[in-house]
């Protein structure tokens, strides 16, 4: 039976705003879903950042500003909100889930659907399994990135409706323009990445010592939050160890996503481990041919020498060849840009995963 898609009324949960994947796909729907439903709040419970800029007109905020896991002032705070705004549907991303679970028993008729962004798919067994088995008897759906987890959730934790939504890009994001890359154009290649360990900058690092030989003129652009832990440390020393200061650069966190990519010739990704990969619909979405490796769902979207190329993860000289293969040909830069566009506009726009979910929530949710 079909609802009116007016009458839902959705908020999205999220830990925080800083950029990575989990907190743009949180924003994109709330931002979607106020250009079609009656109302599409957006809830931030720990930490504002860097996205709060990305936040549509149509859309309602909160903050709440949590300290503890039992902030009971916060959960105080949702509660009003939530009957203020006749909320019927709370969508809750990753870590958010605990939050709704205390939501729902002071208000049992919310429907709560869990939103699992989990990018470390490779490595579900270290998972807080405990929490999630006492929140999730509360759920009514869990909305999964990739199909790993969707696995996960029916087998181990026992989870029956499930559904595998693909992510989709921004669009339009209308960040005014103020990067400016280093390098020559025509001949930058993007990595757009937080700085995490499953990102595998590493294996960036070592291709980019081969290109530096072959290709000295080409660069690499990684854009992605530091951390300034560890592994930023490693890569940071990495680059002046292998003499790549003048090959290899860093940004930073960066909101003018399109803009950095217009300046861009090929996008690529080295990851070890993914759901399905914000960036790579990015550079679809933007017409950018691709090296990436082959983790998560990137295969559901990249055929191997067709829209881009495909290359086992931590391979590097398969990674060197196949980038400078793509180097080498315009026409296949050109090619492989305009099939990846063509695929990501019918499968992964906001449109068509906008649709889907409403949907599932009308049909299956009940």
């Amino acid at each position: 039976m079909q609802h009116d898609n007016h009458k839902i009324r959705i908020i999205q949960i999220i830990d925080s705003l800083e950029a990575g994947g989990a907190e743009r796909m949180a924003v994109s729907y709330a931002n979607a879903l106020a250009q079609t439903i009656e109302f599409s709040g957006l809830v931030v419970s720990r930490k504002e950042g860097a996205l709060l800029s990305q936040v549509g007109e149509g859309v309602s905020y909160l903050f709440l500003n949590r300290k503890k896991a039992v902030d009971l002032k916060a959960l105080y705070k949702l509660r009003n909100y939530v009957k203020q705004h006749k909320v019927t549907v709370v969508h809750v991303h990753s870590t958010s889930f605990f939050i709704a679970f205390l939501l729902k028993l002071s208000c049992p008729y919310l429907q709560l659907i869990w939103h699992d962004h989990y990018g470390d798919s490779e490595f579900l067994s270290k998972r807080p399994i405990r929490a999630l088995k006492i929140a999730l008897p509360f759920f009514s759906g869990i909305i999964v990135v990739n199909q790993k987890l969707k696995v996960w959730a029916e087998q181990k934790m026992n989870f029956k409706n499930t559904v595998y939504l693909p992510n989709f890009p921004s669009e339009g994001n209308n960040s005014a323009a103020h990067t400016v890359l280093k390098g020559i154009d025509g001949k930058r290649i993007v990595c757009l990445a937080n700085l995490r360990i499953q990102k595998d900058h590493f294996l960036l690092l070592k291709v980019a010592c081969k290109l530096k030989v072959s290709h000295p003129e080409w660069t690499f652009h990684l854009v992605g939050k530091d951390f300034n832990d560890a592994y930023s440390q490693k890569i940071k020393d990495l680059i002046v160890a292998f003499a790549l200061e003048k090959n290899v650069f860093l940004y930073g966190t960066k909101q003018d996503v399109e803009n950095i990519l217009r300046q861009s010739a090929i996008g690529v990704l080295t990851s070890k481990s993914e759901g399905l990969p914000v960036a790579l619909l990015e550079y679809g979405w933007l017409k950018k041919p691709v090296v990436v490796t082959d983790v998560g769902e990137v295969s559901s979207l990249v055929a191997n020498g067709k829209n881009g190329f495909l290359v086992a993860a931590q391979e590097e000289h398969l990674f060197y060849v196949a980038l400078v293969e793509l180097i080498k040909s315009e026409v296949l830069k050109q090619e492989f840009g305009n099939l990846l566009h063509k695929k990501v506009q019918n499968h992964y726009s906001k449109k068509a995963v906008v649709a889907a979910y409403l949907n599932w929530l009308n049909n299956s949710c009940k």
